[in-house]
């Protein structure tokens, strides 16, 4: 057997990459150290219902080529992403929208809260933020900032804002209208029938081992792969050489619940940080489902340690260096690409993630 394509990781990144090179004629093999297809956006069926295995997946871009593409191998449904935010006893729409600011001031009109969150900002009197806290302060004012960024932000992170560096909030949308849609991308929905079976179009012609680490495969079958696409830590691929790239991580929580309806939406924030979880996902509102039943998720976030799957990349200074470093010996690989949010470090929106794919695929299959 002769591969000419080893790709390591069967979530989107991987299965878009494969898809592509097969219909090139090349020969591929995705080897997956989970026991699933899909990566961190597979979907598993329970009780009737989608659910998202990983957090909360909504598909949205502004690029229409990658929109037609997705669309190819999966009909999508006109899910709207509003999520809610609830701070002690108080429920806010989120963005930060005109439904938000009503309910934080009893106002009604757009200037009424400009005015109190310009005289907030003012007051403040912030001119080079230092850390996270003061950015944010100098962007949305006390009120927002103190009920719906700062303990989310702590749990999100496990810092405090004031230990934080100011560059990861480097805007916060104020939206002066009553639109409590949470992205601006004009496509946006669910593909029905969740996630997997788009990875299982995409993989259908393509060879794919479960339960099979890169490093494991590689140290028995070397000699039968040509090049490699990459889709893992970029630090674990360097045995950790230069030191550990440091990520955050999620623990979820499942729980089947005998109503038909728990929320009332998919995605609600917990933004008291004296609550322990960042939100609760309830997946029966991304794609109806008619049941009597539902399955609710709570997302806990936690420091990364080898063994539990690395979610959000540091991207602070320290971290940033250190990748570039790893990344400078990525280059200098042969016949190795390294592609996707693990292998560059990078948080990744699924439709930057199918282009990225999508990209480096023709620039390889060309040749």
């Amino acid at each position: 057997m002769k591969y000419d394509f080893l790709i390591a990781g069967a979530g989107l990144f991987g299965a878009v990459f494969a898809n592509e090179a097969t219909k090139a004629g090349k020969r591929c093999l995705v080897v997956e150290k989970r026991s699933h297809i899909g990566g961190n956006i597979y979907t598993k069926n329970i009780e009737g219902i989608n659910v998202h295995q990983y957090g909360a997946h909504i598909f949205h871009t502004s690029d229409k080529k990658v929109w037609d593409y997705i669309n190819r191998f999966a009909q999508f449904n006109h899910y709207i992403n509003s999520p809610v935010a609830i701070y002690k006893d108080e429920l806010y729409n989120l963005p930060f929208n005109m439904n938000t600011f009503s309910k934080l001031w009893n106002i009604k009109t757009p200037k009424e809260a400009y005015d109190i969150i310009s005289a907030q900002i003012k007051g403040l009197d912030i001119k080079t933020p230092a850390n996270l806290e003061e950015q944010a302060l100098s962007l949305v004012g006390t009120d927002v900032y103190e009920k719906l960024i700062k303990g989310y932000t702590k749990k999100q992170w496990g810092r405090d804002c004031r230990e934080l560096p100011a560059f990861i909030i480097k805007r916060l949308p104020l939206r002066f209208t009553y639109d409590n849609n949470y992205f601006n991308d004009p496509y946006q929905g669910i593909p029905v029938g969740g996630y997997t079976a788009i990875i299982e179009k995409l993989l259908e012609k393509t060879e794919v081992k479960l339960n099979t680490a890169y490093r494991e495969f590689m140290g028995l079958h070397s000699d039968e792969v040509d090049k490699v696409i990459y889709t893992g830590m970029i630090d674990e691929f360097f045995d950790f050489k230069l030191g550990m790239l440091e990520y955050r991580s999620l623990r979820f929580e499942n729980e089947i619940l005998d109503t038909d309806n728990f929320q009332g939406c998919a995605v609600v924030n917990y933004t008291d940080e004296n609550v322990p979880y960042t939100r609760i996902i309830e997946h029966k509102h991304f794609e109806y489902a008619n049941t009597l039943r539902t399955v609710i998720s709570r997302e806990y976030p936690c420091e990364w340690k080898e063994g539990i799957e690395p979610y959000y990349p540091v991207n602070d200074d320290k971290n940033n260096a250190l990748y570039h470093e790893y990344e400078k010996l990525s280059k200098a690989q042969d016949k190795v690409y390294f592609g996707g949010r693990l292998a560059q470090y990078r948080y990744y929106d699924m439709d930057k993630v199918v282009a990225a794919a999508l990209e480096l695929a023709e620039s390889i299959l060309k040749n």
